[in-house]
């Protein structure tokens, strides 16, 4: 925990932490050790909080001119039920700032938007509730790039064989994509460079599409290593980790 941290850190006087190689855990812990003053290496705390942050997030793709699925944040259930008449059924529903697929639930009425907020907001009261309209058999594509400021190099790009809404820790992926088009290809590639550039990433990036139509959209921004990285390792024998 944070108490632990701080002790080993007052103790080692390091010249600064890595929190890119740790998951939700040490993104969690980044915000404390930003406003300590200890020096972040690799992508700074303020730029890995606006991928965490839903709003500031698709504001910067709106900036961006990049397609993503529309959304709403609610913290009841009467908020999500206006939410879900907006953004049209079917929808994805999960709490936000949680790990990844904790939670969450695909839902097609109003009864079952209810039932699953309020299940959420019983076992994590003061969560807000993230509601996306679900992009129904879409195809799932993820790219883990890693960034040094300057030179991008996109160093795995993997295609779900199960459609999107399949967690990707419950998908099997395939690297390389199979299916996928080079239009579409190329469009994943540079949507990948204007989003590595605009939140400033050094290291790792991870980012999941969904392709229906198409169209590419973008589901979520990782600015830190995801699950995918050890598997892209060892299928490529390139030590990703040790380089980021």
């Amino acid at each position: 925990n944070w108490e632990h941290i701080y002790e080993i850190i007052e103790h080692e006087k390091p010249e600064g932490v890595i929190v890119q190689l740790g998951g939700q855990t040490a993104l969690k812990l980044a915000k404390r050790l930003s406003e300590n003053g200890i020096k972040i290496i690799g992508t700074s705390y303020e730029n890995m909080d606006i991928a965490e942050d839903r709003g500031q997030f698709s504001d910067l793709l709106k900036e961006l001119n990049i397609p993503y699925p529309l959304y709403g944040v609610a913290e009841s259930a009467e908020e999500a039920i206006e939410v879900a008449h907006r953004v049209g059924y079917p929808l994805l529903v999960r709490p936000s700032y949680v790990l990844g697929g904790q939670g969450m639930s695909i839902v097609i009425n109003d009864e079952e938007l209810e039932h699953a907020v309020i299940k959420l907001l019983k076992n994590m009261p003061g969560n807000r509730i993230l509601i996306d309209h679900f992009l129904d058999r879409a195809e799932e594509c993820e790219a883990d790039i890693i960034f040094d400021g300057d030179e991008m190099q996109i160093i795995g790009l993997m295609e779900h064989i199960e459609p999107a809404g399949i967690h990707s820790g419950d998908s099997s992926c395939v690297l390389p994509p199979f299916g996928l088009g080079a239009q579409e290809l190329q469009t994943i590639q540079e949507y990948t460079i204007k989003m590595a550039r605009a939140l400033k990433v050094i290291g790792l990036m991870n980012v999941q599409f969904a392709i229906k139509e198409g169209q590419v959209y973008v589901i979520e921004v990782n600015p830190r290593a995801s699950r995918t990285v050890p598997f892209v390792a060892k299928a490529t024998g390139v030590p990703l980790p040790k380089i980021a």
